[in-house]
């Protein structure tokens, strides 16, 4: 079997539907989606990617709330994400219970497979990021350990959805993983984390688990990120801790590659397949697939190939309104991870 290589998720979102969504999300006609969800596969599909996603073309709002938007118990002022250009993301704070998704992911899986003539990979956002809904003081009528549980509910009903209607993957967003050492240095908050996610991974079979993945990387935004100053050797050990059965692992932006390969290979578990970054979404540049194909033999050298895969750093688009990086330059940088990857697989008799 060739190495196996997946994207993340996230392609820019179209002009036209990034024209109507920035007058009236709300008012964006459904067929304006359709027709960015059907444009989107296609051209997933011409790079020659064997497993294709929607691009989060129906994520009007973003990777990280699209879930919990519009809900009438929040208000917007929430947890403050910062970005090293200068910029800031908020999340919305819940201000009363219950807690209760307001869209699941499986109804944006439904769309991709009437296009889709490849499996099709679903993200969703993870309990942990969620959790930060949830203000410090706690909400009258409401504890934290009822907003947990009712979390987890919610997140494991999409989860199941995802995967009853055929997601090839279930895909965990954890960018606040690396995130979460920049506020805590002590490890407090990522172990909370990842108790708390594996909270929900315990929810599922070994067999489901096979088809859960989780994403780390230092957030991609407006060419920017909130965590790459955060050391792998901090966020590593615990990550291949999670309870699923593959990684997504930011990798061509670290500026020592080798170095957190080793890491990795240290801490990867027999039953856990990591998928390396061999492509940067904020470098404009769009890599060869010479250097795709250089990027993934390296990794082989420390990562048996059984358990080796490639990808993206980070989705192209995250937040809905990020147009730093074009259609055109994201869909050039997957086909070269695709051939690059498949260059590699050959020198390596698995092609």
């Amino acid at each position: 079997m060739p190495i196996a290589t997946e994207p993340i998720g996230s392609i820019p979102r179209t002009p036209e539907l990034l024209a109507a969504v920035s007058t009236s999300p709300e008012a964006t006609p459904a067929a304006l989606y359709d027709e960015a969800i059907r444009d989107t596969i296609a051209r997933f599909e011409e790079t020659g990617s064997p497993v294709v996603t929607d691009g989060e073309q129906r994520k009007y709002h973003n990777f990280w709330t699209y879930c919990v938007h519009g809900m009438t118990n929040t208000d917007p002022n929430g947890f403050k994400i910062p970005f090293a250009a200068g910029h800031v993301r908020r999340m919305p704070r819940l201000t009363a219970g219950p807690f209760r998704y307001a869209r699941y992911a499986d109804s944006y899986l439904d769309v991709a497979l009437r296009y889709a003539h490849k499996p099709v990979k679903q993200a969703v956002i993870s309990p942990s990021a969620l959790s930060l809904l949830y203000p410090a003081d706690e909400l009258p009528g409401y504890p934290r350990e009822q907003f947990i549980q009712d979390l987890l509910r919610e997140h494991e009903s999409e989860v199941r959805a995802c995967l009853r209607k055929g997601a090839h993957v279930v895909q965990v967003d954890f960018t606040e993983g690396r995130f979460a050492v920049k506020l805590d240095p002590s490890g407090n908050l990522l172990h909370g984390f990842i108790d708390l996610n594996n909270m929900a991974l315990a929810r599922f079979n070994d067999a489901d688990r096979k088809r859960i993945g989780v994403h780390t990387c230092p957030g991609g935004d407006l060419d920017s990120t909130h965590s790459a100053d955060v050391d792998y050797s901090d966020l590593l050990p615990a990550l291949f801790e999670l309870k699923a059965g593959n990684f997504y692992v930011a990798l061509a932006g670290e500026p020592d590659r080798v170095r957190v390969l080793k890491i990795i290979r240290e801490y990867l578990k027999p039953q856990q397949r990591v998928f390396v970054g061999v492509i940067s979404p904020i470098d404009p540049r769009i890599e060869t697939p010479e250097e795709v194909r250089d990027r993934t033999l390296e990794a082989a050298e420390y990562i048996p190939l059984e358990q080796l895969g490639t990808t993206d750093d980070c989705g192209f688009a995250p937040f809905c309104d990020d147009t730093s990086t074009t259609r055109d330059t994201a869909f050039a940088k997957i086909r070269s991870r695709v051939l690059g990857t498949a260059l590699a697989s050959a020198i390596l008799g698995v092609g």
